[in-house]
């Protein structure tokens, strides 16, 4: 074949075999045998060997794993990965739609019902149509950079393609113009709708019967098995060699389309998503919440029947228009619940209960139960909450009870059964005093929570200790919570600004040291490992502002609220200044965030502690301040800027003391619109929210 054929045939391959992998992966169909599918692709990879010059990105054959990375990076998401707040019953559905329609009246709500897979979610980027970057959600705004171990899953396509089959009425009209812009040779399908590219949200899973085959290898090899589908979805995405992701049977299902596609609907999501190449669950379009329920009880029968584990249906308001204008409140849209199934239960006996006491001083009573498996997890823990709780449920030492996994998550005890009593069984006795200082516990005006005043306490100080070094506040890499453990029973430390005196010989030679009480002291370092502990506590010294702010522990304060904290008043001096009005003004923060900022703030041990971080080296980075003029002002951005990034935008804003939201309300000063700018510009114009181009924001600015 000459070189003008050989490209051809690569071409035709690549497109044919891309065809059947839409046909399998999102239509569960298959028109020729695997080995004729592994044949053409062993042509394809012969082909591309001769003609390296002719190998794409997008080409079947790069989903060969590479060598191991040495880490992964942290990927800003453009959009945030917020998390959905869950309800467990029909009451509780009922009450969301009543918040929902007291909060916007007169508004039509229909819904879209999908099932929620219980994977590791993702976020996939593709920039000219091409597979770019794969991210994991990390905190909600900064993730992982996954994209090599993603790269190795069949189900996620290396390039966006328009596929016409399988498609409901209504949707093909979406997609002929992009159809068009392909068929003209333009490789970005969607280079006149947006120029940073499709994202694409979903779950990376693995089915149950291959889950249980991969235990059994695992398990006549000796090695470790896992507990559930979940975990080994994430483990496997979550760490550095591809090869290991290579070797294990993922898949990925969509259900989300962050990109305006012109989609008016949630619903028109999955059909497009599946245009484009992705396996999505069908789902159901719903007129109103009996029709939810309906799904709900149907899934719920056939929940067990499934190729992939499920918690729940997903319950969507469809049209985007109003998802939009309903807004976000913390971390969770208001237009979107997670109708959890009641968590997989099992009986055990609750042998005894710890009262744990935490860094803001709360004391939480722990059941110590005799061990069970609940949804695939051993369990011997489980929370009982506060003592309300406690005489709610009547439960005794001794019960036999009913423990769960609260949205198939958290351990709870669930219920007593008295029935089952032999008359040996305990009272629980919440303490009046502190179980590690002896200091008598207080409890507030209108909580259910007991809490250790005593700021000396050396349960809190533990559990302080714990916060501040973890990745959001100084993120201390190596000083983990057995290595606190170990310097605070040695006395090494008592306060977080004695973690910057330490010195090699303070740890090196630990061994010798007399034991005060068992275990109560250090192993004892290695010259080596001293050395690095000592370099990682000291490399530490440089904090931002808004880690600073988290660090400190300050009641309901967030890394979000730290972020927010640092934005608004620019350093810690006029943080610590600021009256409670002041603080409530900001985007969030509400009476009791910000009774809680103030009165820290004015305690005479927590001046003191900043005073001592301070005095050891401890620098905060201030973030740029230009000018205050847009304090009190917030911006929602949309569509695509010329001279900067959105991200470059928001940083300007913030800068000069505006503040950003994702959701236009009547409360929005400004929103900022792009090329192409997305649902957010027609709910500003609705609602008289004034907008501004990226000129006039220029203007603004200087």
């Amino acid at each position: 074949m000459t070189r003008q054929e050989v490209k051809q045939r690569i071409e035709k391959l690549k497109k044919l075999i891309n065809y059947h992998r839409y046909l399998y992966h999102v239509l569960d169909k298959q028109e020729i045998s695997d080995a004729a599918l592994d044949s053409l692709k062993h042509e394809l990879y012969k082909l591309e060997q001769q003609f390296p010059e002719f190998i794409t990105p997008d080409s079947p054959t790069q989903r060969v794993a590479g060598k191991p990375l040495a880490g992964f990076k942290k990927v800003e998401h453009r959009t945030p990965m917020l998390s959905i707040e869950d309800i467990f019953s029909e009451e509780e559905l009922r009450d969301w739609e009543n918040y929902l329609k007291r909060l916007e009246p007169g508004i039509p709500l229909e819904y879209f019902a999908e099932l929620k897979i219980d994977g590791f979610g993702i976020s996939l980027l593709y920039k000219n149509g091409i597979f770019h970057q794969g991210s994991t959600r990390g905190t909600g705004k900064i993730g992982e950079d996954v994209t090599q171990n993603l790269k190795t899953i069949e189900s996620i396509p290396l390039k966006l393609e328009i596929h016409f089959l399988g498609l409901k009425p209504g949707v093909k009209p979406l997609l002929e113009n992009v159809k068009k812009l392909i068929e003209k040779g333009e490789i970005d399908p969607v280079r006149n709708r947006i120029s940073n590219g499709v994202e694409i949200r979903g779950e990376v899973y693995i089915s149950v019967k291959d889950f249980e085959r991969l235990n059994e290898k695992l398990a006549k090899r000796g090695e470790k098995t896992f507990a559930n589908p979940r975990n080994l979805a994430a483990g496997s995405i979550r760490q550095l060699d591809p090869k290991l992701a290579a070797s294990r049977p993922l898949k990925f299902l969509a259900y989300a389309l962050v990109t305006d596609l012109g989609q008016k609907k949630h619903s028109q999501e999955h059909q497009i998503l599946r245009a484009l190449g992705f396996k999505t669950d069908e789902g159901r379009e719903c007129e109103d919440l009996g029709e939810v329920v309906k799904f709900w009880n149907e899934v719920a029968e056939k929940r067990e029947k499934l190729p992939f584990q499920i918690d729940g249906v997903v319950v969507n308001v469809n049209d985007n228009e109003i998802f939009q204008k309903l807004g976000v409140v913390g971390k969770s849209p208001r237009g979107v619940r997670a109708f959890k199934f009641s968590p997989k239960q099992a009986t055990t006996i609750l042998e005894d209960v710890k009262f744990q006491v935490g860094r803001t001083g709360a004391v939480t009573p722990v059941a110590v139960l005799k061990p069970v498996v609940v949804s695939g997890v051993k369990i011997s823990r489980a929370t009982l909450h506060n003592e309300d709780e406690i005489k709610r449920l009547g439960v005794k030492i001794g019960d036999t009870v009913i423990v769960g996994r609260a949205g198939d998550v958290i351990p709870d005890v669930i219920q007593a059964l008295p029935e089952l009593r032999t008359g040996k069984e305990e009272e629980i006795r919440f303490p009046k005093i502190c179980p590690a200082c002896g200091t008598k516990l207080i409890k507030s005006e209108g909580e259910v929570i007991w809490r250790c005043p005593n700021p000396k306490c050396p349960a809190r100080k533990r559990e302080y200790f714990y916060h501040f070094v973890s990745g959001g506040a100084f993120d201390i890499i190596g000083l983990g919570q057995k290595i606190i453990d170990k310097l605070l029973d040695a006395g090494l430390i008592s306060d977080p600004a004695d973690l910057f005196k330490l010195e090699i010989g303070d740890i090196i030679h630990l061994e010798s040291l007399p034991r005060r009480k068992p275990k109560a002291f250090l192993r004892g370092f290695a010259e080596k490992s001293a050395q690095n502990l000592i370099s990682a506590i000291q490399a530490k010294k440089k904090i931002t502002l808004a880690r600073f702010i988290y660090s400190l522990g300050i009641g309901q304060v967030g890394e979000e609220t730290a972020i927010d904290l640092a934005s608004r008043f620019g350093c810690l001096t006029r943080l610590s200044n600021a009256s409670k009005e002041e603080l409530e003004k900001i985007l969030d923060i509400g009476p009791e965030v910000s009774e809680s900022i103030y009165n820290w703030f004015r305690q005479k041990r927590n001046q003191k502690l900043i005073d001592d971080l301070l005095k050891v080296g401890v620098k905060i980075l201030l973030p740029e301040k230009v000018s205050k003029k847009l304090i009190g002002k917030t911006f929602v951005l949309t569509g695509s800027l010329e001279t900067m990034t959105r991200e470059e935008a928001k940083e300007k804003i913030r800068q000069w003391g505006g503040e950003i939201s994702e959701s236009v309300s009547k409360k929005t000063d400004y929103v900022l619109v792009g090329k192409e700018p997305g649902l957010k510009y027609q709910i500003a114009k609705k609602l008289g929210v004034k907008t501004i181009n990226e000129e006039q924001f220029l203007r603004m600015l200087k």
